[in-house]
C-alpha cells in the first residue's frame, strides 16, 4: 500500500474497542492456579500402574475382610477324611475348570485323581483346596492376608510415629544431640534383623507379638535417616529463621513450618516400606518363626505348601500369587505417589 493510499485512510469512531471497557475477568485455562494437592491428585490418577496397584489393594483388604466369612469352613477347622482334595469351584466345574480333579505324578506315568468323586461329595466344595489336614486353604489365604495387612499398619504407624519424629528432632537440634542419636542408630542397625527376632523368640513366645516387637526395634531406622536429611536441607531455609525470629517454639517450628514441606517425600518413603515389613514377616514364617499353628499367615501357608509342593502344586499357588500381588501393589502405589508429589518429576 502505497504513502497516499495510507493518508486516504479515516477511521470511523466505531472502528475500535476499549479494552476492558466491560467489567470482566478471564482466566486462561492453561495457566490456571490449582493447589499442590490437587496437582499430585491429578497426576496420580494419571499413572495407570499406581491406579492399578491402588485398585488391588483396595481388593485384597476388602478380601481379607469378607472372605474368611464366604466360605462355610473356618481357618483351623481340620476334616482328615477331606484332606489334599484340588480346588472346585460350582459356576466353572461345568466347564472342566476347577472341577475337583489333579493330575498325580506316579511311579509309572501320570494319573488324573478327582476326590470329590472317589468319596461321593457332590456337593462339597473347596474353592482354593483343602490342605494336608483338610483345611480350606481358601479361608486360610485370607486369614492369613490380614496377617499381612495388620503388619502393613504397624510398618506404618511406627515410621510415622517414631522414624519420622526421631529423624526431625536428630536433624533440627543438631550438635551432640545429633550425635548421640545417630550413634543409637547405627548401633541398633548393626544388628540383624533375624538375630533381634531371633533373641526376642528366647525371650517371648513365638507369635505377631514378637513379630510386631521386633519391627518396633528396626523398623523406624530407615524413615529416621530420610527424614533428618530433609530436615538439615530446610532448616536454615528463610521460612524456618523467620518463625525462630517470632519466637516461635522448637517443636512448632519442627511439626507445623517443617514437616508439611517434606510430608510428600516421607509418605512415598512409608509406602515404600510396607513391602519390606511384610516380606521380612513372611520371610519368618517361612523359617518357622512366625505366628504359631493353628493361626496362618501368607508366609506359613508357602512354608506348610513348599512341603507338598511336587504333588499338591494347587497349594502353594493362592497364597504366592497373593502375597506377590499384595507386594507388587505397595511397590506400584509408592512409585506413583513419588512421581505424583515429588516436583522435581513434574516434567515426566
Amino acid at each position: 500500500m502505497t504513502e497516499k493510499e495510507l493518508e486516504n485512510i479515516r477511521f470511523l469512531p466505531g472502528d475500535f474497542e476499549l479494552v476492558g471497557a466491560a467489567e470482566e475477568s478471564h482466566t486462561d485455562k492453561v495457566y490456571e492456579s490449582i493447589g499442590f494437592w490437587r496437582e499430585a491428585f491429578v497426576r496420580f490418577r494419571r499413572n495407570i500402574g499406581a491406579v492399578t496397584g491402588l485398585v488391588i489393594i483396595l481388593c485384597i483388604i476388602a478380601m481379607a475382610a469378607i472372605g474368611p466369612v464366604m466360605s462355610a469352613y473356618t481357618y483351623n477347622s481340620q476334616r482328615i477324611s477331606e484332606q489334599n482334595f484340588a480346588p472346585r469351584i460350582k459356576a466353572l466345574e461345568k466347564w472342566g475348570i476347577f472341577d475337583g480333579s489333579e493330575t498325580m505324578q506316579m511311579s509309572r506315568g501320570t494319573k488324573e485323581v478327582n476326590r470329590y468323586k472317589e468319596k461321593n461329595l457332590p456337593d462339597t466344595y473347596y474353592w482354593f483346596g483343602s490342605d494336608t489336614l483338610g483345611r480350606d486353604i481358601f479361608t486360610r489365604t485370607w486369614t492369613g492376608t490380614r496377617i499381612s495387612l495388620y503388619i502393613a499398619l504397624v510398618a506404618v504407624i511406627v515410621d510415622m510415629l517414631f522414624g519420622l519424629s526421631y529423624g526431625l528432632i536428630s536433624g533440627y537440634f543438631g550438635g551432640k544431640t545429633d550425635m548421640i542419636m545417630q550413634r543409637f542408630v547405627e548401633v541398633v542397625n548393626g544388628i540383624p534383623n533375624l538375630v533381634i527376632v531371633t533373641l526376642l523368640i528366647i525371650v517371648m513366645k513365638p507369635g505377631l507379638s514378637t513379630i510386631t516387637f521386633a519391627l518396633m526395634i528396626t523398623g523406624w531406622i530407615g524413615m529416621s535417616r530420610i527424614a533428618r536429611a530433609q530436615m538439615l536441607k530446610l532448616k536454615e531455609q528463610e521460612f524456618v529463621l523467620a518463625s525462630r525470629t517470632l519466637g516461635a517454639p522448637n517443636l512448632f517450628i519442627i511439626f507445623r513450618e517443617i514437616l508439611p514441606n517434606i510430608f510428600g517425600q516421607l509418605l512415598t518413603n512409608t509406602m515404600f516400606s510396607i513391602p519390606n515389613a511384610i516380606f521380612t514377616e513372611a520371610f519368618l514364617a517361612f523359617i518357622g518363626l512366625g505366628v504359631p499353628a493353628p493361626m496362618a499367615s501368607l508366609g506359613s501357608l508357602i512354608s506348610e505348601a513348599f512341603k507338598s509342593f511336587t504333588t499338591h502344586p494347587y497349594m502353594i499357588i493362592f497364597p504366592t500369587v497373593v502375597l506377590a500381588l499384595l507386594m507388587l501393589s505397595f511397590n506400584l502405589l509408592a512409585d506413583g505417589l513419588r512421581d505424583a508429589i515429588d516436583p522435581t518429576l513434574r516434567d515426566r
